[in-house]
């Protein structure tokens, strides 16, 4: 039996088999995926500097395909749930042809306006899409004034050395409006690639269930040592 609130260090394809049908209200997502291969950019943060960057990957796990995880959110998914999942351009399309094979409801794509820029060629890029997906019957968010392009900072948690702990980490603003939007309290938001824990982290401090996955033992490691202590923080209050 699967334990709420808490994330497994391990490929969420497998974890996702002992998680019930129609069973998670919510699902938020950042899922591992390729990025345009770079030289040597001018990114700030140092992510593309590194030589995995350069070849168009973020981490070493990150050949899964929307192929392969698509249809199990499906099945662990309530009937009327949301289910947010995040890509960028050179994804987009492949991301969108697959989603439209499935039995997914696209609603739109969301625009996170990431408050920064990253070097590029072609357009310096400042944002990221959100593909805002439903199963069955449509469901109104929480807040219908929310607009479809999103603010949030693009703040990243820094290790003791001065780099990036997660080098794709989201902001905690982010996944607090779209929790806030899509979900009620105590009701169970999955997020099959947990990364650094930020959709936890927001779980826990609007009042939701989380359950998670990670298969980077050292990700892994930061995330459940951010929610151990974030759920401690709650308990002494």
């Amino acid at each position: 039996m699967i334990e709420l609130n808490k994330i497994y260090n391990q490929d969420c394809l497998e974890g996702m088999k002992l998680i019930d049908d129609n069973s998670i209200d919510l699902i938020v997502t950042d899922p591992p995926y390729l990025v345009t291969s770079r030289g040597n950019s001018g990114n700030s943060g140092g992510m593309f500097r590194k030589q995995i960057n350069k070849n168009g990957k973020v981490f070493e796990h990150n050949s899964i395909d929307i192929i392969e995880w698509l249809n199990p959110l499906y099945r662990v998914l309530k009937e009327s749930g949301h289910c947010y999942i995040m890509t960028n351009n050179k994804n987009l399309m492949h991301y969108l042809d697959i989603i439209g094979k499935s039995d997914f409801h696209f609603i739109k794509s969301l625009i996170w306006d990431k408050g920064n820029k990253i070097m590029g060629q072609f357009y310096m890029s400042q944002f990221e899409y959100i593909l805002f997906l439903r199963k069955g019957f449509g469901k109104k968010i929480n807040n219908c004034g929310t607009p479809d392009i999103i603010k949030a900072q693009n703040i990243k948690t820094k290790e003791n050395g001065g780099g990036n702990m997660h080098d794709t980490e989201k902001p905690e603003k982010l996944m607090n409006i779209l929790i806030e939007n899509s979900s009620k309290q105590s009701d169970t938001v999955l997020d099959p690639f947990m990364g650094s824990g930020t959709t936890a982290i927001s779980c826990i401090k609007n009042s939701r269930k989380f359950l998670g996955f990670e298969i980077d033992k050292k990700l892994f490691e930061v995330s459940d040592f951010r929610i151990k202590k974030e759920l401690n923080q709650i308990k002494l209050f």
